[in-house]
């Protein structure tokens, strides 16, 4: 199983990219609408990240899609501008969901 990142920003989606994920940038709800649509039709995905201001400005687009399927997982992640966690969140939130040590 695949991840993918649909992001906000640039530079969460350069991030990602340099981790080996691929991913989309979006900026208005029916972008978020018609990526998510898409990334849901592929069978070889099984977790798809999303930054935190999609699920602060579109809640409703989230959780539908949350609620209507089980697979993949959809999961919000910070994006560089963060949430007022600590510095290495997105770090140790990706060595703690995949294992891997950036």
């Amino acid at each position: 199983m695949k991840m993918y990142l649909i992001s906000d920003n640039v530079d969460t989606y350069t991030g990602m990219r340099l981790a080996g994920v691929d991913g989309v940038v979006v900026h208005e709800r029916d972008e978020l609408k018609k990526a998510l649509e898409k990334v849901l039709s592929d069978p070889t995905v099984g977790i798809v990240l999303l930054t935190e201001k999609f699920g602060q400005e579109f809640p409703d687009i989230i959780d539908t899609f949350r609620l209507e399927r089980k697979m993949p997982l959809l999961i919000e992640i910070p994006d560089r501008h963060g949430t007022g966690r600590q510095k290495d969140f997105i770090t140790s939130y990706i060595t703690e969901a995949i294992g891997l040590k950036l």
